[in-house]
This record gives structure tokens, C-alpha cells and sequence, in this order.
């Protein structure tokens, strides 16, 4: 596909980076996608994981001295999530949440985070990392997904962070957190005090190996499988106090910032999927006959995959515009600002939206096998429309886009 347009966002090293992902979906996860379902124990999905490992993928993010490449483009970031996706994105998820955990960590300098733990991490053995944020919501509106809407400055969460001597003592239930249940390292959102708002957030380094860890099971989930996610139980877990990323207020600067991120690469993800999505049902309308023409050259074929098209290519270019200004702070202020969350919550709501509508255009075009196993089009439906609600929901992101506009209250 001609899309060497894209030069005006993406590099040189950008352009490498894709072409080379894109020959590793094609060859390792592309053959064996329709068996990731069935991957209880992970085998084929670890395997991958590996094989990503092996790319650089996992010490991509990391500081030189540590061993990594020191990677912060956003841009490259949203290109590896959209071509990871086109393949499968929960394995997608599962590799790229390592580095969501890791940037509070890496943007503060923390050395006793960096130099117990980035060894590992740059090595060439597999190692996951887990964001834990969401909590259970409570009947006194406590936790759930408030954590997300950044208007309630983190007074909902309840996951509490006391500080005894030279240690964190932590108490709290997280659950949905990707990787959660299988992660080798744990960023966890927790509060000081829940009344002190932003001034109380706090992330804390938690290892997997630490005492009062406990797990729920494994949420069986309509898609998404490559992603494990078990509800995770803090029962006074303790941990050295350097192991906090930053400390107060900057704490809170760095969740926003990993919010604004997430919701970024959330809108990549959601292009690849309607991306391999869409080149599955052209071929199939290319080759599938319908009153001695192919289906793609029908007037309402035809229709169809061009609004297909439109969407994909208008999200594509919404997600590595906010990308763009996203790795330019000198121009469009702070990452972590209401404005740039504002930019990113446009381009996540409106490519996932757009993602859950072409994979059911698809589903209409290939009629009874869009929704069998084999040609992957229901695969691409399901996994899409978990990534529509995760990060507070479609409609939070909604809220949140009006408030790069107005004072919205809510």
C-alpha cells in the first residue's frame, strides 16, 4: 500500500521500525492468531512476547546506561501499537503495558527503581510489567473507573499508601489491569490520603514476589485473550519508600501523563485493528462472486469499503497529529496538560468508534463467514470493542474532550 505520505509524522527509523513489525506479524502471529483464544496457559502468547523481546521491544524504552534506546517518540510508539494490533491486540497489550508501567519510573530518574529493576528489563529474557490503576467500585462511590476521570483529582481511590519508617505499607483491591496476575513488576495508583486529592497520589513500585500479594481468577473476556487480567489483593505490602516514582504533585503529573498516553496508543491500537479488519474483507469481496461480479465491484460493495476506508485513514491521521503534538511540549505545552488530554481523548474516542464500525461493516460484507474463526473478522469485533470502554469508558473520554474546550464540572 502507498503510504509514504505518512513521512509527514514518521522518520526515517519510523518507517524501518513499521516494515520490520509488519514482517513479524506477518510470520509469527498472523499463522497461529486463531488459536490465541484457546491459549489458556499462554504458550503461543509468551512465545511471541519472546520473539518481540528478542526485536529490542522490551528495552526500547529504557535509558542508554541501563542498556535500553531511550525511546520517547510518541509517533514511533503509536506505530508499533497500530502494527502489533493489525495481529492480535491483546498480545499487543500485553507486551506494550510493560512500558506504560515503566514511564513514570524512566520520566522521574528514579534510580532505585532503575537500578533493582531496568536490568532485568533490558535483558533478553521476557519480562511484563503491569499499570494497575482501576479498582472495584464501591457502594460508597469509592474506586472503579473515577480513578480515571482526572476532574476527581484521585480522591476515589482507595488503594491506600501508608508510610511506616523507611517503607510503604499498602491495603486495596485493583482489578482489569492488563498483565495483572502474570507481571513481573507492579507500578501500582494508590492515595496517601484520598482527601488530599492530587497532592495524595502516589505510584509505588511493587514487585510480584512481595508479601500480602494475592490474585483473583483470570477474567474470561469476549476478546482480547492475549491479555491476562486477574483482580489483584494488597494486605499490608511493603515495599523500601525510594520505590515511589517521584512524590507529591509529581506523582499526579505523571499518572495524567500516563492517561494522556494511553488513551494515544489506545487509538493506534484501534486503527490496526480496523486496519487488518478491512484488508481481510477486501480480498474475501475481490474473490467472492455475487451475481457473476465480485462483490467489490457492486455500487453498495463499493460504498461500503469506502467508508471504511475514510475512517481508518481519518484515524490514522487524528491519532499521529495528537501524536505529533504530543512529542512537541516546546509547541503545544505539557503532555500531561487538560488540552492534550483533551487531543488524545479525541483520537481514541473517534478511532475506536470508528474501529467497532468497520469490523461490523466487515462482519455485513462477508455475511456467515465473517463470524466464523477461520477468516479472523469476528476476532478484530470483539477485540475492538473492549478497547472502545477501557481508560473510564467511551463516554468519560467524551467529557474529557470537552474540556480541552470549557470549565466542564463533572
Amino acid at each position: 500500500m502507498p503510504d509514504q505520505y505518512l513521512d509527514v509524522f514518521l522518520t526515517k527509523e519510523d518507517f524501518m521500525m513499521r516494515d520490520m513489525l509488519r514482517g513479524f506479524v506477518d510470520k509469527e502471529m498472523m499463522p497461529v492468531r486463531q488459536q490465541i483464544d484457546e491459549d489458556k496457559d499462554h504458550v503461543i502468547v509468551r512465545r511471541i512476547l519472546q520473539g518481540l523481546t528478542d526485536l529490542g521491544l522490551q528495552k526500547s524504552p529504557f535509558p542508554p546506561e541501563y542498556g535500553g534506546m531511550g525511546a520517547k517518540s510518541a509517533v514511533s510508539a503509536g506505530i508499533l501499537h497500530e502494527e502489533l494490533s493489525r495481529g492480535d491486540s491483546g498480545i499487543c497489550t500485553a507486551c506494550n503495558v510493560t512500558g506504560w508501567a515503566w514511564i513514570p519510573a524512566i520520566a522521574a530518574n528514579n534510580k532505585a527503581v532503575l537500578d533493582r529493576f531496568a536490568p532485568e528489563f533490558t535483558g533478553k529474557e521476557l519480562r511484563m510489567g503491569c499499570f494497575n490503576m482501576t479498582e472495584p467500585g464501591g457502594p460508597h462511590g469509592g474506586g472503579g473507573c473515577d480513578i480515571e476521570n482526572l476532574n476527581l483529582q484521585g480522591r476515589k481511590i482507595r488503594t491506600i499508601a501508608k508510610l511506616e519508617g523507611d517503607e510503604w505499607v499498602l491495603n486495596g483491591q485493583k482489578m482489569w489491569a492488563s498483565n495483572c496476575g502474570v507481571a513481573d513488576l507492579y507500578c501500582m495508583v494508590c492515595t496517601t490520603d484520598p482527601n488530599l486529592g492530587d497532592e495524595g497520589i502516589a505510584l509505588i513500585y511493587v514487585p510480584k514476589d512481595a508479601k500480602g500479594i494475592s490474585y483473583g481468577k483470570d477474567e474470561h473476556k469476549a476478546g482480547m485473550a492475549g491479555d491476562k487480567n486477574h483482580s489483584m489483593f494488597l494486605e499490608n505490602v511493603r515495599v523500601p519508600k525510594e520505590w515511589r516514582a517521584a512524590g507529591p504533585k509529581i506523582d499526579a503529573e505523571l499518572f495524567h501523563n500516563n492517561c494522556v498516553i494511553g488513551r494515544l496508543v489506545t487509538a493506534a491500537m484501534a486503527v490496526g485493528q480496523a486496519q487488518g479488519a478491512f484488508e481481510t474483507v477486501l480480498k474475501y469481496t475481490g474473490d467472492r462472486i455475487v451475481a457473476d461480479k465480485p462483490i467489490r465491484q457492486h455500487s453498495i460493495g463499493a460504498g461500503i469499503l469506502a467508508d471504511m476506508a475514510i475512517g481508518i485513514e481519518t484515524a490514522r491521521w487524528s491519532y499521529l497529529a495528537a501524536a505529533w503534538m504530543y512529542d512537541h511540549p516546546e509547541q503545544y505545552g505539557p503532555p500531561m496538560s487538560q488540552y492534550m488530554l483533551s487531543k488524545t481523548s479525541i483520537a481514541k474516542v473517534y478511532a475506536a468508534d470508528m474501529a467497532v464500525s468497520v469490523t461490523n461493516k466487515a462482519m455485513e460484507l462477508m455475511g456467515s463467514f465473517g463470524y466464523v474463526r477461520e477468516y479472523d473478522v469476528e476476532k478484530y469485533w470483539r477485540d475492538c470493542k473492549i478497547i472502545q470502554l477501557w481508560e473510564g469508558g467511551a463516554q468519560l473520554g467524551r467529557l474529557d474532550v470537552c474540556r480541552g474546550y470549557y470549565d466542564l464540572n463533572l
